[in-house]
């Protein structure tokens, strides 16, 4: 068994004996019982330098095998991760951060749509407007609008209104997750 050692056991063996038996030994320890501790180390050192040569001969067999398959370490990989993503899908914290954020993405949804319902009305009306239906004279009307009385305007504040409603409806919900 040492010719095949590989320089674990016995070093670390003769690193352990030498701990044993060059001093005093622990109160309550007869020199009987410290021989006996040493030769049952010995023999755990001993078992334990065994399963490391068996590992590590189970370990090249694995690897000729998953050779002889076309296994490649990318494969692994791929594999490992695959299996990892499917791991984290089916976890419970997956499942309701995607329930949340797909409720969110509906109520976002639903306050967008209702603020196209109400620009498309607010062009509507824009439209039935005397100004918007004249014919052009080489300028733009819409132009010719200042910031100031489009603001006051009661198309205006009522979509400034919408926006703000859906701010606030937004952030609330968001806010509750």
């Amino acid at each position: 068994m040492d010719s095949v050692n590989n320089g674990f056991g016995s070093a670390r063996m003769t690193g352990s004996m030498e701990g044993a038996t060059g001093g005093t030994l622990p109160p309550g320890l007869t020199e009987e019982e410290a021989e006996e501790l040493r030769v049952e180390l010995t023999k755990v050192e001993d078992e334990i330098q065994t399963l490391r040569q068996v590992l590590a001969a189970k370990e090249r067999h694995a690897g000729d095998i998953k050779r002889q398959l076309g296994i490649s370490p990318l494969n692994e990989i791929k594999q490992n991760i695959s299996k990892g993503w499917q791991d984290v899908q089916s976890s419970n914290a997956y499942k309701k951060t995607q329930e949340t954020l797909s409720q969110a993405g509906q109520v976002t949804s639903a306050a967008l749509s209702s603020m196209g319902a109400a620009i498309s009305e607010r062009i509507g009306t824009m439209r039935a407007l005397p100004f918007y239906n004249t014919p052009r004279l080489g300028y733009s009307v819409h132009h010719s609008l200042s910031m100031p009385s489009m603001r006051s305007s009661p198309s205006f504040r009522s979509f400034e209104d919408r926006v703000g409603s859906l701010r606030v409806t937004c952030l609330s919900y968001l806010c509750l997750l």
